[in-house]
């Protein structure tokens, strides 16, 4: 905790400086890079954590011309707050929608508040009327929407698996938008979308209906799967003949599900494939917290080559059992 603490209060200080000493300037972002393998085009790009490293966010901010809206729920990594000061250099509007609180309590985001306040960002802090806010989302200029299962730190980035999805969805931007806005001004939000899953608005309805919905195959991605009413579908469903397999850990004994840890890595992801119509990737899982009493954000997306790439990536991971 002291080090966290100290490291942000670095961050404070060397953020003040570096904006002190450089003027505002016209940056050209970055062209964006050919899809990897399993990404669909300009439309949907999948990114895979740890293959993917911090580029993908730092081309994010850089792609910046007039606002950038993020929220956070922890943020370490050095790139991403010198990234957050360029693009605050170059006139662009910044602002952080940050947790109230996380599972260390509240000093290191309130450090981390005065750390973007002082590079110049606007700051909101979002409602304490939920156990958390916990999504990780960032919009580029109201035309490009990134969810990432991930935080902005080394450990997420670097060390963990985990997904994010980057849109050029119109719908998808303007409700994810739409989402910011309300919890920045800690108004009530409902959904419009059925592609966005927001908890604890429709979150249990629509992972349920994708379990549901299951005909040969579910491989989930769950650290900790412990919701009974989402145990008992994912049970039903192999009892019917479906494939079910689970990279992480389920509550409970006597499911008769097949589970598997994560070898070699930390695993940070939630994550749904369903045969091979769709997936879920989002900072939801299958637990009753995440689906009922915190802020989450994650998407349904029916592309084929992003379910076809986390399908293969799941299938790397449940067969690799090296520790």
């Amino acid at each position: 905790m002291r080090k966290q603490l100290s490291r942000i209060a670095g961050l404070v200080s060397g953020g003040v400086a570096w904006l002190r000493g450089r003027p505002r300037e016209s940056v050209k972002p970055p062209a964006l890079p050919s899809p990897r393998s399993g990404s669909a085009g300009p439309s949907v790009r999948l990114i895979v954590q740890p293959d993917d490293g911090v580029e993908p966010v730092l081309e994010g901010i850089a792609r910046a011309r007039r606002r950038l809206d993020v929220s956070i729920f922890r943020l370490d990594d050095k790139h991403v707050t010198k990234a957050v000061q360029a693009a605050v250099a170059r006139g662009v509007t910044v602002r952080a929608l940050v947790a109230h609180r996380n599972s260390e309590g509240a000093k290191e985001l309130r450090a981390l508040e005065a750390w973007l306040l002082a590079a110049g960002a606007t700051v909101c802090r979002t409602h304490d009327d939920l156990l958390r806010y916990h999504y990780k989302m960032m919009v580029v200029d109201r035309r490009i929407l990134y969810v990432f299962g991930f935080n902005f730190t080394r450990q997420d980035i670097e060390r963990s698996r985990s997904f994010g999805l980057v849109f050029r969805n119109r719908h998808l931007v303007r409700e994810a938008t739409r989402l910011f806005e309300a919890d920045c001004a800690r108004k009530p939000f409902t959904p419009r979308s059925q592609s966005l899953v927001v908890s604890p608005h429709n979150a249990r309805e629509r992972l349920s209906a994708l379990l549901r919905g299951a005909r040969r195959r579910l491989l989930v991605y769950g650290a900790d799967v412990d919701d009974p009413a989402m145990i008992r579908l994912l049970a039903e469903r192999a009892r019917a003949g479906v494939d079910v397999k689970i990279v992480g850990r389920v509550a409970g004994k006597g499911t008769g599900l097949r589970v598997r840890p994560l070898a070699r890595r930390r695993l940070h992801v939630r994550a749904i494939v369903q045969d091979s119509r769709c997936v879920f990737i989002g900072s939801q899982g299958l637990r009753e917290v995440e689906l009922d009493r915190r802020r989450e954000v994650g998407v349904i997306v029916k592309d084929a080559k992003v379910v076809r790439a986390v399908a293969a990536l799941f299938a790397e991971d449940w067969a690799d059992r090296r520790r």
